[in-house]
């Protein structure tokens, strides 16, 4: 493409509007090398136009393929000189003679063939014009490039002739393992992460398998260092017999030599890495950085197969290897091995899965895209590490002790969030400072801070007498972008609450990294804690801990820890002084001046009879009722609270559990499962709920009706939603959820006298574009961060959607929406 070529001549044109000037070469080079810079840090083909005859011209070039770990080729036109006279005869704008193109020639043909010696990988020739005019580029994939292989994998780590265990670990994956060909009813393949050999008792089976099976197609292998050095022994290299190679060699011997060549040739064609799945996945033996991935060179081969040292030694007498994975920012998982750990832990996407079986350890695997582990432990202890193991250590992971310190560089500023549901989503920069200010000042412990709810659009605006809103909207809405079927759930009169629980100590620490004594967190939408008393919070963590064990939830949901989407009744619980400083003193001051308003008007009344003061009066009665009606409106969400027994939690959402989040459920899934350990505790609070069609006029009556009911009898209102979690109608997402609120709920809101037909006139007007659009960018921000979180990415890009929710609540919108 125009765009793949890079032109000495365009830059001198783009450096002094004149291709030929030859003063700006040295500006115009300066340019074209910048240019390749960035394309080459994109991965992409680069092609460099200019004369290139002398090696000095080329090294600069060649240089910047090495830095970026890229191969070079090189077009040569090796033309006649009399065609190259005669077509610079041709350009009017060039007027060098003929002793520049017999340099050029001559410098040509002197350094053509050391080229080789420079880095250049392939040279191509082009000696006549039909060669020229018959040249065609084709395109071939790298061999790191498997980025049309999507998986299923089962990556297996290293495995160091621990045939046994293999074969077991196969049988646990699902695999059937005959004349060494490994094959799975499903149609995953397995992935190899090298050091099949050396140290335990049957390396020429492990061989046998990895190759039979990779040549069956059901298996894909990357080298390791063992059995790169194996390799180049069989091929008579001189090579120590040290780290387990003796032991191979030995066993070896006892197979035929056909198979010996067959392997040594299997092994010395392993490619050091593979790139999949579109670049999400990305498998080597002992790791690959981020500007390495899908490149090809022998500092890539050795830091995909060794990893990378300090240049340090330990007590033990090993090097010591650079933590690369700590610094790693890339986007693609990356799946290795190569140093042995006790247990597989995942640091800033990437994992080892090297627990060291042949030390006695596990043989591991990691499912993918499942991102799930399975291990088999080893039959015994094989070979001794030089590095003492501690298979029995417990402790934070390396991930959780980096995210002990969040880099603000990765929250603040304009920034741009990618979801899976809403794209691309734009965070300004003076909403990520209202964030930080929140955040900084007022958070919970940002470990516990993996989520926080979306806002909550109300129902379109009501054109009935005496109603704001009213349920006929919402369903209307639902059925006009397609959505068949909606749930309604009451609304409680409380305050959101989001609750994270660990079923014990331990997995708080294991999987939120806290050391606290906490067993989670119960926290506002803004990510406040909710109870002050820590003591409180620890108790009725436990209250649900122990309900959900009667209920055998943690088995039904497999998992051990688990987000809950709560409201948290009374309001009155975390809205205390919203009540003291705004609406206690408002429906004191409207009841104690029109109450003396009333007496007033009622004593002139009796003195001047005109219809002026009978008018004023009634208005003032009217006005005196609403203000009543205003403060038993607020007083219903409060209650006094002197112990937990006089709280209640209405979880509606299972958010997340360990491997899963629950968006893929309908409504009626979660209102069912949360029924389960609802019903065990006088503490928890199931909510009532009501299934309508809204193609279905009867079933809408219905859900009128039940509204109608609930705020009747001074109920919030209700929350309707799509029956399915996540909805997407012709215009993309569709609203996760609408309130609709009562008639006297709204005079809380909208002030006593809202319903008088003047005010309502006006509050009719109100526009809801905005509100929408902030509620569907805060869902799909929620439940990005709660996807990364499960599928354990690092806690910055977690907080990076959590952030964000919390730089939108600070956009001018209508607070009473």
């Amino acid at each position: 493409m125009p765009t793949e070529v890079i032109s000495s001549d365009d830059c001198r044109g783009l450096i002094s509007d004149d291709e030929n000037n030859q003063e700006a070469t040295g500006d115009a080079f300066d340019l074209l090398r910048y240019i390749a810079r960035k394309r080459l840090e994109r991965g992409l083909l680069t092609v460099i136009d200019a004369t290139n005859v002398q090696p000095e011209s080329r090294k600069d070039m060649i240089q910047l393929a090495r830095d970026y770990h890229v191969m070079v080729y090189a077009i040569i036109f090796d033309l006649p000189e009399s065609i190259c006279h005669e077509r610079n005869e041709k350009r009017p704008d060039r007027h060098f003679g003929k002793p520049v193109v017999r340099n050029h020639l001559a410098a040509l043909r002197r350094g053509v063939y050391g080229m080789s010696k420079e880095g250049i990988r392939e040279k191509f020739f082009l000696r006549t014009p039909n060669d020229v005019e018959e040249a065609s580029i084709e395109r071939t994939k790298l061999w790191q490039d498997k980025r049309d292989e999507h998986g299923p994998f089962d990556i297996i780590g290293d495995v160091h002739g621990c045939y046994d265990e293999l074969t077991e670990l196969l049988a646990k994956l699902g695999y059937e393992v005959e004349s060494y060909v490994a094959t799975h009813k499903d149609g995953r393949k397995l992935i190899f992460l090298g050091d099949l050999v050396d140290r335990g008792p049957k390396t020429p089976e492990v061989l046998k398998l990895a190759m039979a099976s990779v040549r069956a197609g059901t298996a894909i292998c990357v080298p390791g260092n063992h059995d790169d050095k194996l390799q180049k022994k069989l091929h008579g290299r001189d090579v120590k017999l040290a780290h387990g190679l003796a032991e191979s060699m030995n066993q070896l011997k006892k197979e035929e030599p056909e198979f010996v060549q067959d392997a040594a040739k299997f092994l010395d064609g392993l490619i050091s890495h593979y790139v999949m799945d579109d670049g999400k996945l990305v498998v080597a033996h002992a790791g690959m950085k981020e500007n390495m991935q899908g490149r090809t060179s022998g500092v890539v081969r050795s830091f995909a197969m060794f990893g990378e040292t300090t240049g340090e030694i330990d007590e033990f007498g090993l090097p010591v290897r650079y933590n690369w994975a700590s610094e790693y920012r890339g986007r693609a998982k990356v799946v290795y091995g190569h140093t042995p750990i006790p247990y597989a832990e995942w640091l800033n996407g990437t994992i080892n899965i090297d627990t060291g079986c042949v030390f006695g350890g596990k043989l591991s695997a990691l499912r993918y895209p499942e991102m799930e582990l399975v291990s088999v432990p080893a039959h015994q202890v094989y070979a001794e590490s030089a590095r003492p193991i501690d298979f029995e250590a417990a402790g934070l992971s390396s991930q959780h002790q980096i995210d002990d310190v969040l880099d603000l560089e990765d929250v603040f500023g304009k920034r741009l969030v990618t979801t899976a549901l809403g794209g691309n989503i734009t965070i300004r920069e003076e909403n990520s400072s209202a964030a930080l200010e929140a955040m900084s000042r007022f958070a919970s412990n940002p470990k516990w801070l993996i989520y926080l709810p979306p806002t909550m659009s109300p129902s379109e605006t009501s054109y009935l007498e005496g109603y704001l809103e009213h349920p006929s909207q919402a369903f209307e809405y639902f059925s006009s972008v397609g959505v068949p079927q909606v749930i309604c759930e009451e609304k409680h009169m409380g305050s959101r609450a989001v609750v994270v629980l660990c079923r014990d100590l331990d997995v708080a620490k294991i999987r939120f990294g806290l050391e606290s004594g906490e067993q989670g967190a119960v926290y506002t939408r803004t990510g406040r804690r909710f109870f002050d008393d820590a003591a409180l919070e620890a108790a009725f963590l436990a209250r649900i801990v122990s309900s959900m064990d009667r209920a055998e939830t943690w088995e039904t949901l497999s998992t051990n820890w688990v987000i809950l989407d709560c409201e948290l009744m009374p309001w009155s619980a975390k809205a205390q002084e919203l009540l003291k400083k705004q609406y206690a003193p408002l429906g004191a001051a409207a009841g104690k001046s029109l109450t003396q308003e009333k007496e007033l008007l009622t004593k002139a009344a009796q003195l001047n009879d005109s219809p002026e003061f009978k008018a004023l009066l009634e208005r003032t009665e009217e006005r005196q009722e609403l203000a009543q009606r205003y403060v038993e409106s607020y007083l219903r969400y409060c209650w006094s609270v002197h112990s937990m027994e006089d709280l209640r939690l209405a979880p509606f959402h299972i958010l997340a559990s360990e491997g899963a989040v629950h968006s893929d459920k309908d409504h009626l899934w979660h209102m069912q499962t949360i029924s389960a350990f609802a019903k065990e505790d006088s503490l928890l609070f199931q909510t009532p709920y009501l299934v309508v069609d809204t193609g279905d006029e009867a079933r809408v009556g219905q859900g009128i009706a039940w509204w109608e009911e609930l705020t009747g009898k001074g109920g919030e209102g209700m929350v309707i939603k799509p029956l399915t979690f996540i909805a997407q109608g012709p215009k993309g997402l569709v609203q996760p959820a609408l309130k609709c609120r009562g008639r006297e709920y709204l005079r809380i809101i909208y002030g006593p006298e809202y319903t008088l037909p003047q005010h309502l006139d006006r509050l009719r007007k109100r526009g809801l574009s905005r509100k929408r659009s902030l509620a569907a960018r805060e869902f799909a921000l929620g439940m990005e961060g709660l996807q990364r979180f499960v599928q354990r990415e690092p806690l910055r890009r977690v907080h990076e959607c959590v952030f964000a929710v919390l730089a939108l609540e600070s956009e001018p919108v209508d607070p009473r929406l």
